[in-house]
């Protein structure tokens, strides 16, 4: 299954064949170790064009190019590059693609990568656009899980906090979908549910999914806990988010009724959903999961070069 040249805008654009081929090398990528990867891209230039504020997608993309020999140039900051001379993203792709040989973008609007991708001449990825879609954030969810639970067809995963601007989410339960997952529950408040046009869609697929207010009434039958931050940056008035911002904290007590071999994930960065307690549970691999992102990221880059 190639992958080669190919870019990657949403999970959607990988068969869900090339979207396992990406968790399986990592997992190669993974037990052999990262020196054996050193020299893989050496010569290859990675462009990271961040119109928005990242620090781990950011990090680990330009970690991944860097393990493996390559080398990185972009922004993470809009007003430093000619955008702020009111360049067109057109024109400063197609400015791009003759200096990288692949290219990643994080952008506050929703459907900037893809109009990006459009006018890119190299392989393109999108990281992170707006509350739409975070596809390596998606490859990154499915090697934790690969590695630390096995197959999402066996398990029930519970999505709780902000679903209806998480990106994260989004770009995760459609996947799941496609990925015959057991059960789907979303845990949230009723003002940041998941989007309607996205329900619909898991009902088509005939998903067996559970709607619900309350973390502690479901906890106890959940395989994978998938928690998410309530967005500050997402809301239009201030007194909306101070009035959702602590909905669920997850900490030791809503864990008593969990099971012993479940696991805990966040995509970060966490505010105060998770207590700082649960940090030394066993359970709780939230950073081991940001590790995972550097190997997916890795994994992807190589297969999109064609090195591997």
């Amino acid at each position: 299954m190639s992958i080669y040249g190919k870019s990657l805008i949403s999970p959607d654009d990988f068969t869900v064949e090339e979207l396992q081929t990406v968790v399986n090398t990592a997992r190669e990528m993974m037990d052999t170790g990262m020196t054996a990867y050193q020299d893989l891209c050496r010569g290859k230039i990675l462009a990271t064009l961040f119109y928005e504020p990242s620090t781990r997608t950011k990090l680990s993309f330009e970690s991944a190019m860097l393990r493996m020999g390559g080398s990185i140039l972009g922004f993470g900051d809009a007003n430093t590059s000619s955008v702020a001379k009111g360049e067109s993203i057109a024109d400063t792709v197609r400015v791009i693609s003759s200096y990288a040989d692949i290219a990643v973008m994080r952008h506050h609007k929703e459907g900037a990568p893809k109009l990006a991708a459009q006018y890119a001449t190299i392989p393109f990825i999108n990281g992170g656009d707006g509350g739409h879609q975070h596809p390596t954030q998606t490859l990154t969810d499915l090697l934790t899980v690969a590695k630390y639970k096995g197959e999402f067809k066996d398990q029930v995963v519970a999505f709780c906090g902000d679903l209806k601007f998480g990106r994260t989410v989004h770009s995760l339960i459609r996947t799941l979908a496609r990925l015959q997952t057991k059960k789907i529950i979303l845990v949230s408040p009723e003002e940041l549910t998941l989007p309607q046009n996205l329900y619909r869609e898991l009902l088509e697929r005939g998903i067996k999914m559970e709607v619900v207010t309350c973390l502690e009434g479901i906890i106890s039958e959940v395989d994978v806990l998938y928690m998410t931050r309530i967005q500050r940056e997402r809301f239009f008035n201030e007194a909306d988010y101070q009035r959702l911002k602590d909905t669920y904290i997850l900490d030791v007590h809503k864990l008593e009724r969990a099971k012993s071999d479940m696991i805990i994930m966040h995509p970060l960065p966490r505010v105060n959903e998770i207590a700082y307690e649960i940090d030394n549970d066993p359970r709780a691999i939230y950073f081991k999961q940001a590790e995972c992102g550097v190997y997916a990221r890795m994994a992807l880059m190589a297969l999109q070069l064609g090195v591997m």
